[in-house]
């Protein structure tokens, strides 16, 4: 079923997961900063009015995409993080996911990026910062782990590993954009990462 035939013919909730969908998708064909109602509409195969039924504005569309992100991207990550046995493997479980997450939606960094830039305070820019946080504190949380464990070293700065893990994700994006090849950030990430574990796992 397209997706035009699927949002004509859902629920109040379920259109607005496909709104979701849709701006998800833009965001990977297009600057976020240029996507419109009106193109989320065609899209879609809907009205103007339709989507603001659901919608009242685009600020609106763009908080609710962030709730999708962070509510998949934190739930994937902990899924990841469970199936391990130790803190180490735990961060190179969640490393591998979140790549995977990338190249499976590559719209979504583009938005988060876009909304993080915005000078003006909104709540998509709120949630994008609570996600990086809490993203952030469930890392520490494994850093001391594996420091207890004995699989770190003890005197590694656990806040400043869980800002390099993400800002060596954050890199590898970029890296990614510029190429204009989403995909090998898959082809990158096992490399990246060993480099990363070596760093947190050596002497300061």
């Amino acid at each position: 079923m397209t997706m035009v035939s699927r949002a004509k013919s859902l629920p109040a909730d379920e259109r607005r997961a496909v709104t979701v969908e849709a701006v998800v998708q833009l965001a990977a064909e297009q600057n976020p900063n240029d996507i419109t109602t009106a193109s989320i509409a065609t899209r879609m195969g809907l009205t103007h009015g339709a989507l603001f039924r659901h919608f009242p504005t685009k600020d609106a569309i763009l908080q609710a995409v962030m709730e999708w992100v962070a509510e998949r991207l934190l739930s994937r990550v902990n899924q990841a993080a469970e199936s391990t046995t130790s803190p180490v493997a735990a961060l190179e479980a969640i490393f591998m996911t979140h790549v995977d997450f990338v190249v499976e939606h590559p719209g979504v960094p583009r938005i988060m990026f876009g909304e993080l830039q915005r000078a003006e305070k909104s709540g998509a820019k709120r949630l994008a910062r609570t996600l990086v946080q809490k993203y952030g504190q469930r890392l520490q949380k494994l850093v001391e782990a594996g420091k207890a464990q004995g699989e770190l070293n003890v005197a590694l700065d656990s806040e400043a590993a869980a800002i390099l893990f993400i800002g060596t994700i954050q890199g590898l994006v970029m890296q990614s954009l510029l190429a204009g090849d989403v995909a090998r950030i898959r082809r990158d990430a096992p490399r990246v990462f060993a480099i990363y574990l070596r760093g947190i796992r050596g002497t300061p």
